[in-house]
């Protein structure tokens, strides 16, 4: 009798915890493959360190054969589920398509960007979902501060260090936060003629930084904001977008090359694309976390909508910790399903948050108790050490390395602007010229997936960008919870959240 195939779709929080449970009891009775875009399990809440030119891309980054060696890697992204026949088919990197069979299946897909109907945002910014969209940024930001060093129109110096932030949520705040002190930095080492200085932007419709959190830290990253010189404008948003800047809900035009989009996130199409219930393009599961009339599937993560146990009539949120608790519980409840062990019910309450405000600077609230300043950043910083699931050492050289040397603050050119859409379905795949294109987000609302063809590139774009075509970065909402701290015995410490965060 063959062994049962469980296919797991996605190596976020939740699919990576949900392979990595199954990759031990499970596995001496099932063939467990893992369906992926990238060969990566990605520690997002770290994504900002990348961008503002603290930590190297790859140490972010945690091998998915090299910590999983007993689960099957199949790189590719799911673009069709037949729950009759029980197959998933998938597109690999290279544009070849694929199917696996399954008995057991495990929807993870995880979340992309959150899309507003605002003028000119989907042509003017990109997401923060992924890898090549926070280098993209870094590029970029450094870009614009080295052209306008030799600008000799005060105007055009201006616009060049004006960067707009939409959204203070997470994301938003330490984007802002890390960019200021990033910037700042450069123009120490070489002055801009005008004698300006970067002018860092953060907007949301929100009467606070940080709603998110308790009133005292949300009050102490928006003093810690201010008093590095950034413009925290609370009720204002984005009215228009446009290739000189962006039209404020007030009426001011703010003239700039940068518009970095941070209002949240939605669930992957893939799940509406299913036509099973949906609850706000989650699909509905049970305690247990799986789909109703269909025992096979299974569910959790940004993909999921999780009964919340402690609140009766709710849904747990899209935050990384509960994605990655609801792995571990999704793991064992599906060795459960082929008769190991027994179903448990998902239950858990947040113990907690942080946020990363750069340099010494952070605002948490670890089991409720408020903390700032650099209690706060050495526990956030000591929690994410504690979180990862690997490159700990890594990841702590490079913050020594941060703590004494400067920052290398210089264009790689990897990724070009064209390559990292805002309105794609893929935020972890850059778009490459000729080759398949990832999927675009436009039509996840009717539960279509689909792939657009590359645009015809130009040789602007093989040049990256030229000096009057702006290229816009954004970002997504994210959250940090503090989970509990591992402790003798836990080889696996719980990770930070990410909440879905609309603009507000």
């Amino acid at each position: 009798m063959s062994r049962p195939r469980i296919v797991i779709v996605g190596a976020g929080f939740a699919g990576y915890r949900t392979a990595r449970t199954l990759s031990g009891p499970a596995r001496q009775q099932a063939d467990v493959t893992l369906l992926n875009p990238t060969d990566y399990f990605l520690y997002l809440p770290l994504l900002p360190q990348v961008a503002a030119g603290i930590l190297e891309p790859r140490r972010v980054t945690v091998s998915l054969s090299g910590t999983l060696p007993r689960v099957r890697l199949v790189l590719g992204q799911a673009d069709g589920i037949d729950l009759d026949a029980r197959t998933v088919h998938y597109t690999d990197p290279e544009g070849g398509g694929g199917t696996l069979p399954y008995d057991r299946l495990v929807l993870a897909a995880g979340s992309v960007n959150k899309l507003l109907p605002v003028p000119g945002v989907a042509e003017h910014a990109h997401g923060f979902r992924g890898l090549p969209e926070a280098l993209y940024l870094r590029d970029h930001v450094t870009r614009q501060v080295e052209l306008a060093a030799s600008a000799d129109d005060p105007a055009r110096c201006r616009a060049r260090c004006t960067f707009v932030v939409v959204g203070a949520g997470y994301t938003g705040t330490e984007v802002a936060a890390h960019g200021q002190l990033f910037t700042d930095a450069q123009v120490r080492r070489h002055p801009l003629r005008s004698g300006l200085r970067p002018r860092w932007m953060l907007l949301d419709v929100a009467d606070r930084v940080l709603p998110e959190l308790d009133q005292r830290l949300s009050r102490t990253a928006d003093q810690v904001l201010r008093r590095r010189g950034v413009d925290v404008r609370m009720g204002t948003s984005v009215k228009e977008a446009t290739p000189d800047g962006v039209l404020l809900t007030d009426g001011e035009f703010v003239e700039t090359r940068t518009l970095v989009w941070c209002v949240g996130v939605r669930p992957d199409p893939l799940a509406e694309s299913l036509g099973l219930p949906l609850e706000r393009g989650r699909l509905l599961v049970d305690p247990q976390l799986r789909v109703p009339g269909r025992p096979e599937v299974f569910a959790c993560g940004d993909a999921a909508a999780v009964p919340d146990l402690d609140r009766p009539g709710q849904y747990t949120p899209m935050t990384a910790q509960h994605a990655w608790r609801q792995g571990k519980v999704c793991g064992r409840n599906v060795a459960a399903s082929l008769g190991r062990g027994e179903f448990a019910a998902y239950r858990h309450r947040e113990l907690g948050f942080a946020v990363d405000l750069g340099g010494v600077q952070a605002a948490a609230d670890p089991f409720g108790l408020p903390l700032s300043g650099p209690l706060a950043g050495l526990v956030t910083r000591g929690y994410h050490l504690a979180a990862m699931p690997g490159n700990r050492v890594r990841v702590a050289a490079d913050w020594l390395l941060d703590a004494v040397l400067p920052r290398q603050a210089v264009q790689l050119g990897l990724v070009r602007s064209w390559s990292v859409p805002l309105d794609t379905a893929a935020p972890e795949l850059a778009r490459v010229a000729g080759g398949p294109a990832p999927r675009a987000a436009a039509g996840a609302a009717a539960g279509t997936r689909h792939t657009e063809p590359p645009g015809p590139v130009r040789r602007e774009d093989l040049m990256d960008e030229a000096p009057e075509k702006p290229g816009k970065p954004g970002g997504t909402g994210r959250s940090r919870p503090l989970g509990q701290l591992p402790v003798p015995g836990d080889e696996e410490p719980d990770k930070p959240d990410e909440p879905e965060q609309g603009a507000r």
